[in-house]
């Protein structure tokens, strides 16, 4: 595996984000075809309207199940790099640093992190722009 990078950084689960969501979007638009039709043909409403909220449902789930692993991701990637500066500064992040900011710098080496996070803070750089600006990139591998 080559090392990570500005250009590689970018985590996709081929079975989770294409096969998944597109299984889940085809499984709606067949139910929701499926449900038209048995309101049109008086026949087999209950079972259609079924299979309609679940498909539904299965899509809430999936939806939901990624967004809370990432909030909790978020949380701990926003203590982890509180405690990074405060080990490095005896401070912690400044307040003015937005969530998105605080994981781009997560990949900056220890030596322009604090120099980084104080740019990152005053220009309101955005997370694109402050993981392009990184020198010497600190790899995360053991991210979901």
């Amino acid at each position: 595996m080559a090392n990570q990078s500005f250009k590689n950084h970018a985590r996709f689960v081929p079975l989770y984000h294409y096969f998944a969501s597109t299984a889940i979007l085809a499984l709606i638009i067949g139910a929701c075809i499926n449900l038209f039709d048995a309101l049109n043909k008086h026949d087999g409403l209950y079972s259609a309207s079924l299979i309609c909220l679940t498909s539904v449902i299965l899509a809430i789930v999936w939806l939901y199940s990624r967004v809370f692993a990432l909030k909790a991701q978020d949380r701990a990637i926003r203590a982890e790099e509180n405690l990074r500066h405060f080990a490095m500064t005896g401070s912690l992040l400044d307040k003015r640093l937005r969530m998105g900011q605080i994981i781009a710098l997560r990949f900056a080496s220890d030596e322009e992190f604090v120099e980084l996070a104080k740019k990152a803070a005053e220009q309101g750089l955005a997370s694109k722009d402050i993981k392009a600006a990184i020198q010497n990139w600190r790899e995360d591998n053991y991210r979901a």
